[in-house]
């Protein structure tokens, strides 16, 4: 998401003085994931360019921990997330944000207790979540990084690795063009998504590791490759592919810890990684290295660290089955997801409303309408 220059950072800051005024504090939004393994939030106001983050909080509390085994969300992995949403609630509160969306994912989904849990975040924090289909999810990752979409190759796959599921979506970026391209102001075209039920926690609880890594890690490439099924929308898309004229796209903290391995980064820096192309070999290369370490080795690995060294081997798995399937020679790295694409989506509907209610007032104005 372009950040605003100094300069125009500061016209847009909160009780700035103008004309002799003093500006009214611009609006704050808010957007909370609570995914399977990680509960994110992002703050922020709009600029012209798109929104500037005021207040940030990410904690892994893996909501989905034992899900797929059990069926329901266990009373450990739900109080995790409750305390993690008090600090959220807190902080909207704080920032007294003017309108937010939180939405729950594949964890919730998949639990039989999934809307009691949503039921009782409401009564101890006091948000509101939504439980989104599948197919929303994918929508809101592809929102969150039209930026990143390369505006010369005709097809784009875009692929957000979750905790537990998997969302492909493929972007007919040659319509795009056609229509005006990032100029227009309008959204790529989504040709077609699915949802694959494997995600990083749900495919290490399937899969634990093992000594023998290689067989071990081959064996979790092979079962998500046989989940993943290709739409009919997607398989005309192949050729473009083929011929080298789509690319991929990366939403999730997997390929954001590949970028970090890549560049050997002594402590992870999003202005590095976020935005970041990486050749097709460059990205299969990083997932080796990562594949040759123990879980000890991995989490020595400065980009990623304890929390991340048992699951980003199934998130390498689940990525290089996406890429043995479509090939392409890049890969864009995006730090940033649903959250990015929620606050965009909130803040496009209140530039609308205030333009309709502009014409309203132009209406009443003469008491006759056009």
């Amino acid at each position: 998401m372009a950040e605003p220059s100094p300069r125009n950072a500061g016209k847009d800051a909160a009780g700035r003085k103008r004309n002799g005024r003093k500006r009214a504090p611009a609006p704050v939004y808010g957007a909370i994931d609570l995914g399977t393994n990680n509960c994110r939030m992002l703050l922020a106001h709009r600029t012209g360019a798109g929104f500037q983050v005021v207040d940030a909080f990410s904690r892994v509390v893996r909501l989905g921990e034992g899900v797929a085994a059990e069926g329901r969300l266990s009373d450990g992995a739900m109080d995790r997330a409750v305390e993690a949403l008090k600090v959220c609630a807190g902080k909207i509160k704080r920032h007294k944000v003017v309108k937010y969306r939180s939405i729950a994912t594949q964890a919730c989904r998949m639990a039989g207790n999934g809307e009691e849990f949503l039921n009782r975040v409401r009564r101890e924090t006091g948000l509101e979540f939504d439980l989104i289909s599948p197919e929303e999810e994918a929508r809101l990752a592809v929102h969150g990084c039209v930026d990143l979409l390369d505006p010369d190759k005709d097809a784009a796959l875009v692929i957000d690795i979750g905790g537990g599921s998997t969302e492909l979506s493929w972007v007919d970026i040659a319509e795009w063009r056609r229509r005006g391209g990032p100029e227009s102001g309008g959204r790529p075209p989504m040709k077609s998504w699915t949802s694959t039920p494997v995600g990083v926690v749900t495919l290490s609880e399937r899969f634990p590791e093992r000594e023998d890594r290689e067989a071990w890690y081959n064996e979790m490439k092979a079962y998500a490759r046989q989940l993943m099924k290709t739409p009919r929308g997607a398989k005309a898309m192949r050729p473009l592919f083929r011929e080298g004229r789509g690319h991929l796209v990366g939403t999730s903290g997997t390929v954001t810890s590949m970028a970090g391995v890549h560049l050997r980064l002594p402590r992870y820096d999003r202005s590095r990684v976020d935005g970041l192309w990486m050749t097709g070999e460059e990205a299969l290369a990083a997932c080796a290295r990562l594949r040759n370490l123990d879980v000890a080795g991995r989490a020595q690995e400065p980009t990623i660290g304890l929390d991340r060294a048992e699951l980003v081997l199934a998130g390498c798995a689940i990525y290089e089955a996406v890429a043995e399937a479509w090939p392409a020679d890049r890969l864009r790295v995006g730090d940033r997801g649903l959250r990015e694409g929620m606050l965009l989506n909130l803040m496009r509907k209140s530039k609308k409303r205030r333009r309709r209610h502009r014409r309203g007032k132009g209406k009443g104005s003469s008491g006759v309408e056009a």
